[in-house]
């Protein structure tokens, strides 16, 4: 393993990607030579731009800066799986025999020497991770974090504190979760998913319970009541779990419950994060925060100061008129989730929903769940199926999805078509759903309801 008290230089193929960003931002903030190259311009990676780090959008050789075309000993590249095979800046590095470590080696790399909190499950686990920093943070343990998202409160997907506590993201895709070794560690959910890397759910679920036997000795492990895991404290929304919340409520569109374990009992929380999904993350990041000694008051304190994160369940407008939400939910489970908190908030409200499906694989293994809780919409406008890494399957398409769904009135639509139809509609209650590019039509769809 790289030893990075040798390091200087870092190159990161794939700098854009949530995960990577945040380990460009740690190594830059460290002092070390930063930079590296995405496909694509977006926000995230003109905010490292801003910040000093050199990105470069061109897959070629000569894009690549002076300073790392030739292979030094104080130069380490880090690369994401998802990066094409066929890249020429990849394939450049590994020919010249580069230093080249994924993401997650060097996540798990970092985290070896702290007392590490990893939050690991197919959904969940990024609005987890970071209300359990947001609660540290509150609670006075300046801890570090890794997060996979921005954090609405911090405007960052990394936290870099005084302590020698660590929150990660423990990402299950390509087993990159296996590389940790946490002393906590949170499982939100295990629901199928990234069947094009395993094959089978009961390989997916093999792999998170071979991430819960790589917790230190005399390590905590913490799960959602119902998954089948063992020797560990099982939370939830049901009074069978060891942690859980019980009176849940809306009370002037803002979620309040009561947690109860065997040791604490913390009455009327506030939480400044709609849904019942979110009282059950918010139950595990107590249970976290109360393992680390954190005040309850504090506590009570962080869960109502919470603002979430970018792209979950985020507010773009509130008006008398309309209200517009948007979210990354890609997965039906997802989906059934943030249609559920919309409609408790909203329950007299019609509800518009734009989704965009996110790769062909996903949309083939989950089409009649995809077209399930679709139907539960007023009003449906399907994107094209965002391809990523993949190429396209035949015969799954967004109209083959869209000829599933049922009672529903669904149009297929592009970026320009989808505005078009919604500022004919003018919807009261709109959903944007989706983790592809249907991020670019925020600012737009923002702008046409906050002006109506």
């Amino acid at each position: 393993m790289v030893d990075l008290a040798n390091i200087q230089k870092i190159y990161l193929v794939g700098i854009g990607g949530i995960g990577m960003s945040g380990l460009a931002r740690f190594f830059h903030q460290k002092g070390y030579q930063v930079a590296g190259y995405d496909k694509t311009a977006t926000p995230l990676t003109k905010a490292l731009e801003t910040e000093g780090i050199l990105v470069t959008y061109t897959d070629e050789i000569s894009a690549i800066a002076d300073e790392f075309i030739i292979n030094q000993p104080e130069t380490l590249v880090i690369f994401t799986p998802a990066i094409p095979k066929d890249s020429k800046i990849l394939n450049h590095f590994s020919a010249s025999g580069f230093q080249m470590y994924k993401r997650s080696q060097v996540l798990g790399l970092l985290s070896a020497n702290a007392f590490t909190v990893a939050v690991a499950g197919t959904h969940g686990k990024t609005t987890t991770s970071t209300l359990v920093a947001h609660l540290l943070q509150v609670g006075g343990l300046d801890c570090s974090a890794f997060l996979g998202g921005i954090s609405t409160n911090y405007n960052t997907n990394l936290l870099t504190g005084a302590s020698n506590v660590m929150v990660v993201e423990a990402d299950e895709y390509d087993r990159s979760f296996l590389t940790l070794h946490p002393n906590i560690a949170v499982v939100t959910s295990m629901d199928a998913d990234h069947l094009d890397i395993y094959g089978e759910a009961s390989h997916l679920q093999e792999s998170f319970r071979l991430f819960t036997q790589q917790i230190k000795p005399e390590g905590k492990l913490i799960f959602k009541e119902s998954l089948p895991l063992q020797d560990g404290t099982t939370y939830g929304i049901s009074s069978s779990a060891q942690a859980k919340a019980s009176n849940i409520r809306v009370e002037n569109h803002k979620f309040y419950f009561d947690f109860d374990n065997d040791f604490t009992s913390l009455k009327n929380l506030e939480l400044g994060l709609p849904g019942a999904h979110n009282v059950e993350n918010a139950v595990a990041a107590i249970q976290v925060a109360l393992s680390l000694d954190i005040d309850a008051e504090r506590i009570r304190e962080g869960l109502a100061s919470f603002k979430g994160v970018k792209r979950r369940f985020e507010y773009q407008v509130q008006t008398d008129r309309h209200i517009y939400i948007d979210d990354y939910a890609h997965h039906p489970e997802e989906l059934k989730a943030c249609f559920k908190a919309a409609r408790t908030l909203y329950p007299d409200k019609k509800l518009t929903v734009l989704f965009q499906p996110h790769l062909f694989s996903r949309t083939r293994d989950f089409m009649d769940e995809f077209a399930h809780v679709l139907s539960t919409a007023d009003d449906l406008l399907l994107m094209e199926i965002y391809p990523a890494r993949e190429l396209p399957i035949k015969g799954v398409t967004s109209g083959a999805l869209a000829a599933k769904v049922d009672g529903v009135e669904t149009v297929v639509c592009n970026h320009e078509s989808a505005l078009e139809l919604l500022k004919n509609k003018m919807p009261q209650l709109l959903l944007t759903v989706g983790a592809g590019d249907i991020d670019t039509l925020v600012l737009p769809l923002k702008k046409l309801l906050e002006n109506a």
